[in-house]
């Protein structure tokens, strides 16, 4: 639950069923992977600015084009795992795991 201003509440797991589906039903996972899209794009970007980097420089040190980083960065496509993680090398980031049992 999430308070309103007006100190109503809401339930925000029933809000995100009211827009997107519930669980499970095909307009929920495409809602759920274009998120997928938009965080990772987030994520390239703010390493990128933190590196002080033109999406073009990026896209040399990768072997790609701007136009390319540009779709990641605003979420219209995905890179690969393999250039995901070619593109965080090249932005000096390191990548951990970790598994919650």
């Amino acid at each position: 639950m999430i308070a309103k201003e007006n100190n109503d509440y809401f339930n925000v797991s029933a809000l995100i069923e009211e827009r997107f589906g519930a669980k499970g039903t095909e307009s929920r996972m495409d809602a759920e992977e274009k998120a997928y899209a938009f965080y990772t794009g987030q994520i390239i970007e703010d390493a990128r600015k933190r590196a002080k980097i033109t999406q073009a420089e990026l896209a040399r040190r990768i072997g790609s084009d701007r136009s390319y980083i540009s779709k990641v960065e605003h979420g219209q496509t995905e890179p690969k795992i393999s250039t995901f993680y070619r593109i965080m090398n090249a932005l000096g980031c390191r990548i951990e795991y970790s598994m919650i049992f």
